[in-house]
Order: structure tokens, then sequence, then C-alpha cells
């Protein structure tokens, strides 16, 4: 119990003639509240070991008949805090609204309706590499051929060797019906290629599926064939697959599952669960693939598949990953048809970011700033910006003295920073400091939701360089107009009676303020929606 390298305890017991499980039991009970250690028993024998099983019961040790099961739930229990160590992990720092890597979604969007509105359900190989594109994510040059000669011109202009895939609207899985044709070095073999996806095609599925074929580069850099995929589980909404893919993909079945929208810790930790995560690390004199820039796609295709509702499923496969370069190599989309409404679509577990609450404000002196929910890797800016808030607004706010080391600590923050956003509305506003180019957050507002009720309790807090330039007003006004489409009915909070700027931001939104007898707190509430 006291060895530092020990983090748990399974005591074992089976009844022997010199075992008293009744009196070791006794023995075991101060060991019940070792700090961070869990301690599990497994009392083995059935009715002869029932009063020490008792016993333990009582002093909150669990037991086990079986000591199996027992190193079954420790093996739970680290893969649960392994999880939770990995949820709270700082992530890296997103690119900037307006820099080159951040989703074109209006595009996405509009090639998924251009489909639709044509009344088709399957995205054709180049508008899912279109539609990957507008995320960020690489993809293998392509261009479409009807006939022999283009796939020729094409195939001349690109350059040798190329690759032949079928070209079509109805068929996804180009393999199957010998629509793929590798490593074709002359004009004679691009002809011969094109022929022989045509017939195939042909007497697979009927000439009615072939629309021609792609032309692209043939990719000769070594490296390793991925899959990253998405699909539509009936409670959970879109899960997110990453694995080892090519052709053998359904033979190796190396592959784990994860709720998206993903951060770069959760993306790495995805990758983490598969064998050949090991690979990709580096083997064997191979150099490593740019982690990096792999935990970056797919961070981006989760967002993809979120934030474009009408994705059903969603493959890229193979992605081949080497230490120069990611690309897509082939892809797959698959939409939702015109039968489905929008109110019908699958719902994120996760809810994603509420992007439709991002504003820009101007403060008094003509600072712009802009006003957003706050994201994970807001930690160490929210760190920073606890260190510029004096003794008096600390105390103002949280009603009593708060050391600025607690306040910063990872595990406080984590939290704060790390919301859900179902239950909770935290916005952050921040500017760019002129001088240094660097983020800072001037203020945080916070609306946590009652569970159970359509009610919330906000608070508000403002560095003191920045009072009384009308951001807290501009603030709290927001967290109402958010509250009301959240559904909220109430929103109310506690105010120091000393706290006059926080009463009078309060009046201006429209609270009502009332002092109680019982508490000498002031309390700001207001009923919703508001009276215009």
């Amino acid at each position: 119990a006291k060895d530092p390298n020990a983090d748990g305890l399974l005591v074992v017991l089976t009844p022997q003639d010199m075992t008293d499980p009744t009196m070791t039991a006794e023995q075991l009970k101060p060991y019940s509240r070792i700090p961070g250690k869990p301690v599990l028993a497994s009392w083995m024998g059935g009715a002869q070991v029932a009063a020490g099983k008792d016993i333990l019961s009582r002093s909150q040790i669990p037991t086990f008949d079986y000591c199996d099961t027992a190193a079954r739930i420790f093996s739970y229990m680290w893969r649960y805090s392994y999880n939770l160590r990995g949820l709270y992990e700082t992530p890296s720092l997103p690119p900037e609204e307006g820099d080159g890597d951040v989703p074109d979604r209006a595009k996405a969007a509009q090639i998924i309706e251009q489909v639709r509105s044509s009344g088709r359900t399957i995205l054709t190989e180049v508008e899912s590499k279109e539609l990957l594109a507008a995320y960020g994510i690489p993809t293998v040059p392509t261009r479409v051929a009807k006939t022999v000669e283009e796939a020729v011109d094409y195939a001349e202009s690109i350059g040798y060797p190329v690759v032949l895939k079928i070209f079509s609207e109805t068929i996804t899985h180009k393999t199957d019906v010998g629509g793929v044709r590798l490593n074709l070095r002359d004009a004679d073999a691009v002809r011969a290629a094109f022929q022989a996806i045509q017939q195939s095609v042909t007497e697979r599925v009927g000439a009615e599926h072939f629309g021609g074929v792609t032309v692209q580069p043939m990719i000769k850099i070594e490296g390793y064939e991925l899959i990253i995929g998405s699909s539509i589980d009936e409670q959970l909404g879109p899960v997110v697959l990453f694995g080892t893919g090519g052709q053998l993909v359904e033979v190796f079945k190396d592959r784990a599952l994860a709720l998206p929208p993903l951060n770069d810790t959760l993306a790495r930790r995805l990758m983490e669960q598969t064998s050949i995560y090991k690979a990709l690390k580096g083997v064997r004199g191979r150099k490593p693939v740019d982690q990096t820039a792999l935990e970056q796609l797919l961070v981006n295709f989760s967002h993809l598949v979120v934030e474009q509702r009408w994705i059903k499923e969603c493959d890229i496969n193979p992605l081949l990953a080497s230490s120069e370069q990611l690309v897509a190599l082939d892809a797959r989309v698959v939409v939702y048809g015109p039968d489905v409404k929008e109110q019908e679509l699958p719902r994120p577990a996760i809810r994603p970011y509420p992007r439709e609450y991002v504003s820009e404000w101007k403060l008094k002196d003509g600072t712009t700033v802009t006003i957003r929910p706050i994201m994970p890797h807001d930690e160490p800016l929210m760190a920073k910006f606890h260190q510029t808030l004096s003794e008096r607004t600390v105390q103002l706010r949280y009603f009593h003295p708060f050391k600025l080391s607690e306040r910063i600590a990872h595990e406080r923050l984590a939290r704060v920073c790390f919301v859900d956003y179902d239950r909770q509305l935290v916005l952050v506003a921040e500017r760019k400091d002129p001088q240094t180019g660097e983020r800072e957050i001037l203020g945080v507002g916070r609306l946590n939701k009652v569970p159970g009720t359509t009610h919330a309790e906000f608070a508000l807090l403002i560095t003191d360089k920045f009072q009384r330039q009308g951001l807290g007003t501009r603030m709290l006004d927001l967290l109402v107009q958010y509250g009301e489409r959240e559904g909220l009915t109430h929103i109310s909070a506690d105010i120091l009676p000393e706290n006059i700027g926080m009463r009078r931001v309060a009046e201006k939104v429209g609270f009502q303020l009332r002092r109680s007898l019982d508490a000498p707190e002031i309390r700001a509430s207001i009923d919703l929606p508001r009276k215009t």
C-alpha cells in the first residue's frame, strides 16, 4: 500500500485451514481509504467467506467472487482515468479564422447541396475529393476522362506513370467491379486500361454505370495505407474510425473509434489504440510519419462530419501516410436523400463548437474584440487573464479570496475551458495585442444551466484594465440572447451589495434586483423571452 510504484491494491483470499476470512477482512478495513490508490478484494469461497465479504462491503471495499473479474475492473478504471487525462490535456492552438487552413464550409455545403438537388446520394470521386479539400485534407490531383483519347491526353499532361479508375455516380467500391488500373506507363497502357475498365463494369453491373475514368498520377512514395471514416450510430450520431487501410482493411480489422469533434489530443489518443500506430512512429529504418499533420487531418475530418450534417457515410481509403506527405488517394461519400428532413438528421453525441455565437464588437475606446464560446486550447490564455485581475475584482466575483495559484491550476482551468456546450455556455472576449500580435482574453461570461430545468445562472468577470468600456454589458446581453436561443426561460445570479458596477450592468440588460432577508447578496433575475 505504501509502494510508490503501485497504483492500486488487489487482495485475493482463498479459504484454507489456516485462513480466517473474517479476521483478514477486519485487518483490511484501514486500507479502504488510501489516497489515490483504489483497493479491491476477491474473497473466494462462497458461504465460508460471506461474513468477511460483508465487512468489506460495509467498509466500501469492492469485493468480487473471482479475481479475474477484479483484474478487469482495474483495467476499466485505468482506461477511464486514461481517457479523462486525455480529455483534459490542453490541446494545441488551432488556426485562426482567415488563415488558409480554416475549412471552406460554404464550399463544402454547396458541393453536398448540388449532389442532393440532382437526386443523388453518392458523390463521385471528384466531388468527394473536392469536399475533403474544402476541409484542408490533401488529395491526389484527379481529372475526368469520358473517352479513351481524353484519358491519354490527361495522362500525357500529368506525366507517367498514372492510375485509371472508374468514374461513376453509382459505384462506390471500385475494385469490386474491376474499376482500378495502376502503374500505367505509356499511352498504349492507358488505352488498354480504359477499355478493360469499361468492359469489366459493363459485364458486372451494366453499361449505364460507366461514366468514363479518372486519371491520376501514380504516387510512388513509400508509406502506410490508412483508413479514416465516419458512419452514423443510431444512438451516438457520427462516429469516426481510424486504422490500417488499403484493400485488406477487412482482413486486418485494425481500427479504433471515437466520437467527433476531435482536437489534436483526442486524435492522438484515437491513433494510439491501433496496431499501425507503432509503425507510424518509425520502425526498421523507416522515418516516422508527421504525427502533428496526421492529428490535424483527423481533426479536420471530424469537423467535416459534424458540421456537414447531411453526410451519412464518409471514407478515405487509402490515405497514404509517409514522412514526406499525407494524401487521400481515394474517397467515398454518401449523403442523405431528399426523403430525409433536416430536423430528422442525427445529432452528434458531443455538441460541436457553437460557431453561430461568434461575433465582433468595439469597446468605447475603439478596440475591436471577438466574443466567442470558450475552447479547450484557451487554457494558457485563461491563466494569463487571471494574472491581470486585482484582489478586489476576484473578491467581487467569487465572494471570497481566491489564490492565483488555485485559479490557474491545470485541473481547474481544464474543466473551465473544456465544457459541454449543451450544459454550459462560456463566452470569452479576446483581442490581439497591437504590439505583440498575441491573443489575450479581456472578459469571461458564463451561463450554467440548471439540470432538469430551463433555468440558468450567470457569472461575469472583466479584467481591470478594460472595465467601464461597455464590455460587461455587451457580454451579459449576449448571454441573455443566446440563452433565449437555447430555450432558457429564467436566468439569475447573486451579486454582492458592494459590486455597484455589476448591479448597474444587470439593470441595463433588464434584470430585476431584489434583496433577500435571509442572505446578504442581491438576487438578479430575468424571465425569458424578454419583454420588448
